[in-house]
């Protein structure tokens, strides 16, 4: 995107900002200065309120480097952009748990719903991005080296802050906005603020045109099914459909941070990332450190979109410094006790030895590059990878020719632990875990190296990162295909009554699933990629705190989009033709089912598109049931007040007049 000198800013005095409409994309906007005397200050936050004062602190330490980290660059100016996660204050009943909602099912009032009513139920429960348990920081950091000023220099950070992970958004909303503030002030926050609050309502999944000043952001936006419902993710919009195979071009998202630079980011560690995979599949704690806060955010982004289309439900901080509350908790743990699922990605060295109890440490980055572009292994002179068994698990071990020296700096980093980067950053991986999946050397082979020419790097790393991301792609596709009969919708069989209640989903049993799956395999795409016991892998996901949530809204949605097909299918319904084959307990127990279905269209707290009409529908067929009825129970119904209202010949009312 062109910087702020390129901008058109409009200095009319009626510049409005609509602040219900700015709060769909953004919470605010925040100047954050770091003071020598005072620390970490807040000179502007707009609108002003929407921060608590605990949450005005966290945001503040989170916008600035860690001290202990930065190298000392001696540029003039030096600007990075980086985001942070952090937990908002005042709903203490989530605190320490996964990030994302898992669907609450009480399985005494399930086992006596229907599947229509349990689709009401759920789309009584859509919650709005203002219940948001993360919030969401995006910064545009920059320090400038001036030896007139007290100690040499000073920092201040433009930070943007939303419920929503829309990274492909902010960040190239921050590349003008960022340089705009230090050109003009405060009015930069007025001016963006009036533009955002003009943009249309997000739709996930979906690419937007987001005009700004005289420019424009062309963005595609994550999908649905990997946001969070606290995000402010509509029930409808989960139940778009999704397509059961691979998308054909790799600009659509298939989850979250679709933008991450995987291939930059894990160039030198790309023989780990199947074993990652696995570790976010599973829902294990890691711990990512590198020498700056872009660089360990982009790793954290990077692992997170690895999972797609799978809905990552463990917390994940791209950048986490000791000031986040949740630091004391995870200090206290006692000895021996399970770390909490979470991805934490930090550049504070003491977290080496706070964290200490954290089971998989990743260390990526290189401490003399600021951007995430970091130096490409070297390869053997014929580029390729031998194909032959997978060796021993040891870190470090990128693209390089086995050797004898190789194999010695990795015994070296392994035995020395993560404590090593104490005295010097390296790239490398300690883990006990042994994964089941094997690297994939066709993928890694078709990767290209582009040498360190800056100019053909960036576009390489584009087609590397389509490579690497359309195969974990189709690696985990591939993987959850087996739970897909689980949530299945099913359609009214031909010649078969649309007026009784659909079917349940089939009922889920992890032991029963398991055996069927030994029994039958996971498919080819798998068993060529994975051990002879890939069976424990989908033990250990079934067990993790990846797959509930993710199943429990897979099941969601196939309710709802089952609860749609049935109601298309009465609507096209010929009730005539029922009629004339029923016998007259058939007729009957028609009238009750219809009757259920009208009440339950007038009685939808969500306006449906063809709502009316099909209340209309439904209400012409309980009347064409009523008349065929034996005069005797028609009597009788009608001494119903309510249930004579919805026979009589009368029009219907709408339900915006109700």
């Amino acid at each position: 995107m062109s910087r702020s000198a390129s901008f058109l800013v409009r200095s009319e005095a009626d510049l409005k900002v609509d602040e219900k409409s700015l709060q769909q994309w953004v919470v605010g906007f925040c100047i954050i200065r770091f003071d020598l005397e005072q620390g970490q200050l807040i000179e502007e936050c707009y609108p002003a309120g929407c921060l608590t004062h605990n949450e005005e602190l966290e945001v503040a330490f989170s916008s600035f480097p860690d001290s202990v980290s930065q190298n000392h660059n001696r540029s003039s100016i030096h600007d990075c952009i980086f985001f942070f996660r952090v937990r908002r204050q005042g709903n203490p009943q989530v605190a320490h748990l996964p990030s994302s909602e898992i669907v609450e099912v009480n399985k005494t009032q399930a086992s006596q719903m229907t599947a229509s009513d349990k689709v009401l139920k759920q789309r009584s429960k859509i919650q709005t991005g203002a219940n948001s348990r993360y919030l969401y920081g995006f910064v545009f950091n920059r320090q400038r080296h001036d030896e007139r000023l007290k100690r040499g220099g000073e920092q201040k950070s433009v930070v943007i802050l939303s419920h929503n992970p829309f990274s492909s958004v902010f960040r190239p909303l921050l590349q003008i906005m960022g340089p705009l503030y230090f050109d003009i002030g405060k009015k930069a926050l007025n001016f963006i603020a009036s533009y955002v609050s003009m943009w249309p309502v997000p739709v996930p999944g979906q690419l937007m045109e987001l005009p700004i000043g005289n420019a424009t952001l062309k963005v595609n936006l994550p999908p649905a099914h990997c946001m969070p419902l606290d995000c402010g993710v509509l029930f409808e919009e989960l139940a778009s459909p999704i397509a059961p195979f691979l998308p054909s071009s790799q600009s659509v998202p298939q989850g979250l941070f679709h933008d991450a630079d995987l291939f930059g980011t894990f160039r030198g560690l790309l023989m780990q990332l199947w074993k990652l995979w696995e570790l976010l599949l599973i829902g294990e704690p890691i711990l990512i450190i590198a020498p700056t806060p872009p660089q360990c955010c982009e790793a954290v982004a990077g692992l997170v979109s690895l999972v797609a289309p799978l809905l990552c439900s463990i917390d994940f901080r791209p950048y986490f410094t000791i000031h986040d509350p949740d630091f004391a908790h995870l200090n206290s743990l006692q000895e021996g006790a399970a770390f909490p699922p979470m991805i934490l990605g930090v550049t504070n060295l003491f977290f080496l030895k706070s964290l200490r109890r954290i089971p998989h440490v990743l260390s990526v980055g290189n401490p003399v590059m600021n951007a995430a572009r970091l130096p490409f292994s070297a390869r053997a002179s014929t580029g390729r990878i031998p194909a032959g068994p997978e060796g021993l698990s040891l870190p470090n071990l990128s693209l390089n020719r086995f050797t004898p020296s190789n194999f010695l700096n990795a015994m070296k980093l392994r035995r020395d632990g993560p404590l090593c980067l104490m005295t010097e950053h390296k790239e490398a991986f300690w883990s006990s875990y042994a994964p089941i999946t094997k690297p994939d050397t066709s993928i890694l082979n078709r990767l290209i190296d582009a040498g360190m020419s800056p100019r053909v790097e960036e576009s390489m790393s584009v087609v590397n990162n389509d490579i690497l991301r359309r195969h974990f792609l189709e690696l985990t596709t591939n993987f959850l295909a087996p739970f897909g009969p689980y949530y299945r919708p099913t359609t009214p069989s031909e010649g078969s009554s649309p007026y009784v209640d659909p079917p349940p989903l089939p009922t889920f049993n992890a032991e029963d699933f398991l055996t069927s799956l030994s029994a039958r395999g996971p498919g080819k795409f798998l068993l060529k990629r994975m051990k002879s016991n890939w069976l424990d892998l989908y033990r250990r996901f079934l067990k993790g705190h990846n797959f509930l949530p993710w199943f429990q809204r897979k099941r969601a949605v196939a309710e709802q989009e089952q609860y749609r097909l049935w109601r298309q299918a009465r609507m096209r319904a010929d009730i005539q033709h029922f009629i004339s084959r029923m016998s007259e307990l058939e007729i009957v127990d028609t009238f009750n089912a219809i009757e259920k279905h009208l009440l339950g269209e007038l009685q939808s707290t969500t306006l449906e598109v063809g709502s009316d009409a099909t209340s209309s529908k439904l209400r012409e067929d309980l009347q064409a049931v009523f008349h065929v009825l034996p005069k005797d129970m028609q009597q009788l119904m009608l001494m119903n007040p309510e249930r004579a209202a919805l026979v009589r010949d009368d029009e219907l009312p709408s339900k915006s007049t109700r």
